[in-house]
């Protein structure tokens, strides 16, 4: 691992190798952004570089403890989740016990705990005490989606650093250089993956991603061609697939809107889905954008009516029914 490695996120890299340029690392950080959106990888390539051996800003990962952290057999780094859904007290004071104790290896000890926004309140009160007074050798490194789940007095004390989703171009770089992905499959996924890089490539590595996408424009085309009874036959599919609805929901959206697009300017360089060209245009000859508009707009409000808890089943039949009247 190394900076090198990260997608992304160069202003924050920059900032960390300034740090450690200018010996000014601070003692607590807090990494703030979504799930999966590169926070740990990148505290681990941050702490690499603060044990690497040869000094410098970034880690050199042929010397000893480079290569321990790769391992994960550094006795200096600590890599810290939750049991399960929560850090409790018992866990947070344990990790405090080992903050006290001096470095085996090296002239720092890293601490990264992921999922931070986990710790009980009693874990964070205990947590608490040793952010207010930490031992000179140590850097703790928290991970976190959002700060709000924290106590201010634990923010207060943290050097916020936060993740913001990544440019889509710079994740279809990455899936293509080092996923051996196509163009166009890097281009979907990436648009899929709102800018989250580790979403992107789990998506990249997933060959039932690709089908499902492939299952769910048969079954949008099967419907736009059939009679209303095949709307119910089709529902049966989204009930079987309840727990990724999200997903198969945004997968429709993107695919309307590639319709939009080529119905209003027939740019295929723009399209998402630019491997189901032939399709996007003859289903474009059926439908008017106003239509499409309307297709969007009830697509989207179906999902957050889901989100609200209405009948599942009730209103992805309306949906359905609303995209077959073309």
């Amino acid at each position: 691992m190394n900076f090198n490695e990260i997608v992304g996120h160069e202003n924050i890299v920059e900032s960390l190798k300034n740090a450690i340029r200018n010996d000014s690392v601070s003692h607590s950080y807090l990494f703030e952004g979504p799930k999966s959106i590169g926070k740990e990888k990148l505290a681990k390539a941050f702490a690499k570089a603060l044990l690497c051996q040869k000094g410098g800003d970034s880690p050199c990962n042929t010397c000893p403890s480079c290569m321990k952290i790769e391992s994960g057999n550094h006795p200096d780094f600590y890599m810290e989740y939750p049991d399960k859904d929560s850090f409790k007290k018992e866990k947070v004071e344990e990790l405090q016990r080992t903050v006290r104790k001096l470095p085996l290896e090296s002239n720092r000890k890293i601490y990264v705990i992921d999922d931070a926004e986990k710790m009980t309140q009693q874990a964070q009160n205990s947590f608490l005490k040793t952010l207010e007074e930490p031992p000179v050798y140590t850097v703790i490194i928290l991970l976190a989606t959002n700060s709000y789940s924290l106590l201010p007095t634990i923010v207060s004390r943290c050097q916020i650093v936060k993740f913001t989703p990544i440019e889509r171009e710079k994740i279809e770089e990455a899936l293509i250089k080092y996923y051996n992905r196509s163009e166009e499959q890097a281009r979907f996924i990436a648009a899929f993956s709102n800018g989250i890089i580790g979403r992107a490539i789990e998506l990249s590595k997933s060959d039932e991603f690709r089908l499902l996408r492939d299952e769910i424009i048969e079954k949008l085309d099967t419907i736009m061609n059939g009679d209303k009874l095949k709307v119910f036959s089709v529902s049966e599919f989204f009930e079987q697939n309840k727990d990724i609805i999200d997903e198969i929901m945004d997968i429709i959206l993107l695919w309307n809107r590639d319709l939009l697009i080529y119905k209003e300017i027939k740019n295929i360089d723009l399209l998402i889905n630019k491997d189901k060209v032939d399709l996007i245009s003859n289903q474009c000859q059926k439908l008017s954008k106003s239509k499409i508009m309307d297709i969007l707009d009830v697509v989207r409000r179906t999902k957050e009516d889901i989100h609200s808890n209405v009948n599942f089943q009730l209103a992805i039949e309306v949906m359905l029914l609303n995209i077959q009247e073309v």
